[in-house]
């Protein structure tokens, strides 16, 4: 059993909350055997051993909760490793009974020393036998709380894991439908390729310089958007018109990496290049009360299922980009947050995406590099 050093114990902090609930629930423990020993011995006032009870129950408490944070505990059960957790329940049980018996006598002003033996035996029975079943419950207790946080931790980095995966699904779509494009400007129209190039240099350097986090701020994702627009401006030329609303309020606020990229890249590819005078794409950005709203608004042709017409209803179709979309929701924030596709009457398609609102510290936005369109 190692002593801790004293530069230990100021680095570690006691926790007062859970010592609180260890006293709270010893004290429940005491009045559960006070209440037995009462039914034993009916022809006693309920006083006497509700008062050894609860000193012998205190004064174990304080030797065992309070002295195990001298030593060097466990991580894993907050106890002493090995014997020595064995040694301070024993020492604990032991001072517990005198140190409390001498308290409850001077309370009662008599001695439980002259007592028989065989009641004296009871009393120690009683009280190893509490020690044990107390000292374990903690013990356990402590293990299950530990095993609950590496649970949590681990959860929180398969989560992470998840949300670079589906990235690097997302990186190499977006890659090669960009590059595509670019084989077909370079024949067709070089100095508009050099342009889109360089767009293109741009927005990977934005990106790699993301790639480390599984979110990053609301400014960002909005401002690699830009970028990805502009490539795509290159190519469409007057046929396509964006604009990215972000109020500033908003502008720090953490969302998933390449959370809303997709989505655009569906509106551009789906609705806005099938229609011969193209259009345009509106992402914005507000605040409903406790929840986050995104939109990604086009004027394309809209959700066509089987060339026909769709109603302006709520539907959750969508390919590859908006099923990545909405795991990527669902492993952030779980069953609190919502995905929509709407084809308004007016035309075009508007995906909405709804999550918990947080409260970061705010921070300056750029809005002149947000408010953009193409020449």
């Amino acid at each position: 059993m190692q002593l801790a050093s004293p530069g230990t114990l100021a680095a570690r902090r006691i926790d007062g909350i859970a010592l609180l609930r260890h006293y709270l629930q010893t004290l429940a423990f005491c009045l559960a055997i006070s209440a037995l020993q009462y039914f034993a011995s009916p022809d006693k006032p309920y006083e006497v051993p509700l008062v050894y009870s609860l000193c012998i129950g205190s004064v174990t408490w304080a030797l065992i909760d309070l002295g195990r944070h001298l030593f060097n505990p466990n991580p894993e059960t907050g106890w002493p490793h090995g014997w020595g957790g064995i040694a301070l329940a024993t020492l604990g049980v032991l001072g517990g009974y005198f140190i409390g018996t001498y308290a409850a006598d001077a309370w009662f002003g008599w001695s439980s020393w002259q007592q028989s033996v065989a009641q004296q035996r009871v009393s120690w029975l009683i009280t190893l036998a509490a020690g044990v079943v107390i000292s374990y419950y903690f013990y356990t207790q402590g293990k299950s709380r530990h095993l609950q946080g590496r649970m949590q931790q681990v959860q929180r980095q398969a989560t992470e894991a998840r949300l670079k995966l589906l990235e690097t699904q997302l990186e190499p779509h977006m890659l090669f439908n960009t590059l595509a494009n670019l084989r077909v400007l370079i024949g067709s129209d070089p100095a508009r390729a050099q342009a889109m190039l360089d767009h293109l240099i741009d927005y990977l350097r934005a990106t790699l310089g993301a790639s480390r986090a599984s979110e990053h701020a609301l400014q960002t994702e909005f401002e690699r958007l830009r970028d990805y627009l502009a490539l795509m401006a290159v190519r469409m030329g007057a046929r396509l018109q964006y604009t990215l609303d972000l109020p500033p309020e908003l502008a720090s606020h953490p969302v998933p990496t390449l959370l809303l990229q997709p989505l655009v890249e569906n509106s551009i590819r789906h609705g806005l290049e099938p229609k011969v005078e193209g259009g345009s794409v509106r992402v914005s950005a507000r605040r409903e009360g406790d929840w986050l709203m995104l939109e990604v608004t086009d004027t394309g042709v809209g959700i066509q299922p089987g060339m026909e017409g769709l109603p302006a209803a709520p539907t959750t179709a969508g390919g590859f980009g908006v099923a990545q979309v909405r795991e990527r929701l669902a492993t952030a924030y779980g069953n609190q947050c919502t995905i929509e596709l709407i084809a308004p009457n007016e035309g075009g398609t508007r995906a909405t995406l709804r999550f918990p609102y947080k409260n970061p510290a705010t921070t300056p936005v750029r809005t002149d590099a947000l408010q953009n369109s193409s020449p």
